[in-house]
């Protein structure tokens, strides 16, 4: 199970970067293609939007860096949990996997009678 959300955790993050890459991509090239117009008001707002592309860029990376660190502490703690006490974890999997089965019939049945 953690295997799996670690999983889908790196590919939310992977497209969370791949996301912000495409945007930084876009923005640089809007501000290429806006370089031969002149004026003040111009410079000044891609002056600003470099700068807010900085501080996006920052601020991704700080919370990547925060998101893998807090991901790594949770999955210590459980594989601690786990080992030490492995009955309590196979009677919390059986638990969650019997609500799940519940639920899971009940939709095939509900699905049946419509």
């Amino acid at each position: 199970m953690s295997t799996n959300s670690n999983q889908h955790a790196s590919v939310t993050r992977e497209k969370i970067a791949e996301d912000f890459n495409v945007l930084k991509k876009d923005v640089q090239e809007l501000l290429k293609a806006t370089a031969s117009v002149v004026g003040e008001k111009a410079a000044e707002a891609r002056v600003k939007v470099e700068e807010s592309l900085k501080v996006a860029q920052d601020k991704l990376a700080t919370v990547q860096e925060t998101v893998t660190i807090k991901g790594k502490e949770a999955m210590a703690a459980t594989d601690e949990y786990v080992r030490d006490n492995p009955w309590n974890a196979v009677g919390i999997a059986a638990g969650v996997g019997f609500l799940l089965g519940i639920g899971f019939a009940a939709g095939t049945f509900l699905r049946r009678r419509e």
